[in-house]
């Protein structure tokens, strides 16, 4: 089953993608990644259609697409989940989310099984990160949630290891053995976490973003009030 993914709710724009034949079963046959937090809207289009031209595929020929669905600022997140939602449904093919932190821990726990447990954080903006810590399994056991980098409680502050970009940003304040790959969320992750929904035609998903606190703009007159959202734990 010729599967699509994407992600967008990190600096980078990714897209890959792969033949799933089982959940445990999968050829990663493109990925592609550019790099800028400003232009996902411009990329992330000329990145689906150089990945599919690269295996010589149509869109029709895809049969689900994988989003990650955050957490992440709000107008990178959204440019990716309305493209995969508008694809899904021009296409008549299913949609399935992933947490995109869970992409990223799935992946460094199985390069590295002894850095557990985990902590995945990525850039947050205004000084913040989204982060979750992740057991041996690559399983998410707290979060996603925001923060500054200073204030993550003592499971998240004391765990072996962390990776991610705002790992990479905030390693001196957060003081923990850093790992240097993934630091932004691997198209082998998204496609793991949702290989056995694909192969098993489960019901396509609503790519319902992780934003976990409010946008910056709010009506002039009103008061902002808590920015922060609700911590949602399942992707």
């Amino acid at each position: 089953m010729l599967t699509l993914a994407l992600d967008t709710s990190t600096p980078a724009v990714s897209v890959g993608l792969a033949d799933i034949t089982a959940p445990g079963d999968i050829e990663v046959r493109a990925e592609k990644t550019i790099v800028n937090p400003r232009a996902h809207a411009e990329q992330l289009t000329p990145l689906v259609q150089e990945a599919l031209a690269s295996v010589s595929a149509k869109p029709t020929q895809l049969s689900a697409i994988v989003a990650g669905v955050g957490p992440g600022p709000f107008t990178g997140l959204r440019v990716g989940l309305v493209t995969a939602a508008s694809m899904g449904h021009a296409l008549g093919i299913p949609t399935y989310a992933v947490c995109s932190l869970d992409a990223i821990g799935h992946a460094a726990t199985k390069d590295d099984a002894q850095a557990t447990p985990l902590l995945v954080a990525t850039d947050a903006r205004r000084k913040e990160i989204y982060w979750a810590v992740y057991n041996a399994q690559g399983q998410r056991v707290t979060g996603p949630d925001v923060s500054k980098p200073a204030d993550l409680p003592p499971e998240a502050a004391e765990t072996a290891g962390m990776v991610g970009d705002g790992a990479q940003l905030y390693a001196e304040t957060l003081a923990l053995p850093l790992s240097h790959g993934w630091r932004y969320p691997p198209m082998s992750g998204l496609f793991a976490l949702a290989a056995e929904r694909i192969t098993a035609g489960a019901d396509g998903e609503a790519l319902t973003p992780l934003y976990l606190r409010r946008p910056d703009v709010h009506v002039a007159g009103k008061p902002a009030g808590d920015r922060r959202m609700p911590s949602q734990t399942q992707a």
